[in-house]
C-alpha cells in the first residue's frame, strides 16, 4: 500500500524503461514533492523485441493503473513506438475509475492521449515524461510535470496558451499516422500545437501537407508550431526552414497559422491540457 497523499502510477505503452532511471525520478519526487508516491508498474521494466512487453502486456499495464480506485495520475514512462497497437484494446477495458484520473505524455504515447481524449476518458495533456531525466537538465522537465500533475501549477503551462480557448498539441509524425483513423479526436475550434524532432525536412514537409490537408475541413481554430530538433543533414539541402513549411500547408488548408509555440523533445518543453484552458 502506498501512504503518500498522491499516487501516480507509471506505464509504458511503447519501449522499455530502465530500473537505474526510474530509482532517479523517484528519488527526485521525493526531493521535490513528497506527497507524491510514483508507482512504476514492472511492465515498464519488460522487454520484447522493440517493446516493453507484449502487446497484452503493455495493455494490461496500462488498464490496471488507469482502472485502479488508489491511482489519481497515469504518467507515460517514455516514447518510441506501440501505443497505437494497444489504444484499441485498452480504451475499451476502462471503467468509472479512469475517468477521474489525468494522463501525461508525449511522442508516441499521443496515440493513447487521442483516444483518451476521443473518448472523453479523464484530463489529458502532452508534457514531459520519466525519460526526460536521461536528457541534460532533464530533471527540470520532469520536475515541471510533477508541478502540474500534482499542484497544477500554472508555470508548467506552455506560456502561450490563453484561458477558452481549447487546445490539443502531438507529435506531428504521431498526429500525421492517427490521422484518418478511428484514434483521430474530433479537434474542431481547437488550436492544434505540433512539433517534430529526428525528421529530414523533407518528411516534415511531407507530413505536414498530409496532415493539414486531412484537417482543411474539420473547422480547426488554427495551428501553432513548437520546436523542430535534431533535424538530419539530407545530401541535398531542403531550402525552407520548419517554420516556413508549416505554415505555407496551413494556409494552404484554409487553417490560420499562429506562431510559435513552446513544446518538444526537449527539456523546455511545457505542458499542454487537452480541451479548454480554464482559470
Amino acid at each position: 500500500m502506498i501512504s503518500s497523499s498522491f499516487r501516480i502510477g507509471i506505464c509504458a505503452p511503447s519501449t522499455p524503461f530502465t530500473q537505474e532511471a526510474a530509482d532517479h525520478v523517484i528519488a527526485l519526487a521525493a526531493e521535490t514533492h513528497p506527497q507524491a508516491a510514483l508507482l512504476f508498474d514492472e511492465q515498464c521494466f519488460f522487454e520484447e523485441g522493440h517493446f516493453a512487453g507484449s502487446d497484452a502486456q503493455r495493455t494490461d499495464g496500462f488498464v490496471s493503473l488507469a482502472n485502479d480506485p488508489e491511482i489519481d495520475a497515469i504518467w507515460f514512462a517514455r516514447g518510441g513506438y506501440g501505443a497505437a497497437r494497444i489504444a484499441d484494446a485498452a480504451i475499451a477495458q476502462l471503467n468509472d475509475c479512469a475517468n477521474r484520473k489525468t494522463y501525461l505524455g508525449y511522442s508516441d504515447a499521443g496515440n493513447l492521449l487521442g483516444a483518451l481524449y476521443k473518448a472523453k476518458v479523464g484530463a489529458v495533456a502532452h508534457g514531459p515524461m520519466p525519460s526526460d531525466i536521461l536528457r541534460d537538465g532533464g530533471d527540470e522537465a520532469v520536475r515541471r510535470s510533477l508541478d502540474w500533475i500534482v499542484d497544477r501549477k500554472a508555470d508548467a503551462l506552455e506560456p502561450g496558451l490563453l484561458d477558452g480557448n481549447k487546445y490539443a498539441a502531438f507529435n506531428l509524425m504521431t498526429l500525421s499516422m492517427m490521422t484518418g483513423t478511428h484514434l483521430m479526436p474530433d479537434l474542431q475550434d481547437h488550436i492544434l500545437i505540433v512539433e517534430e524532432v529526428s525528421e529530414y525536412l523533407y518528411a516534415f514537409d511531407r507530413a505536414m501537407f498530409h496532415l493539414c490537408s486531412n484537417l482543411a475541413d474539420k473547422r480547426l481554430s488554427g495551428i501553432k508550431l513548437g520546436n523542430v530538433s535534431d533535424v538530419p543533414e539530407n545530401d541535398r539541402p531542403f531550402g525552407e526552414y520548419p517554420e516556413v513549411i508549416a505554415k505555407r500547408w496551413a494556409e494552404k488548408n484554409g487553417i490560420a497559422y499562429l506562431g510559435r509555440a513552446q513544446i518538444g523533445h526537449d527539456v523546455q518543453n511545457r505542458i499542454v491540457p487537452f480541451g479548454p484552458l480554464t482559470p
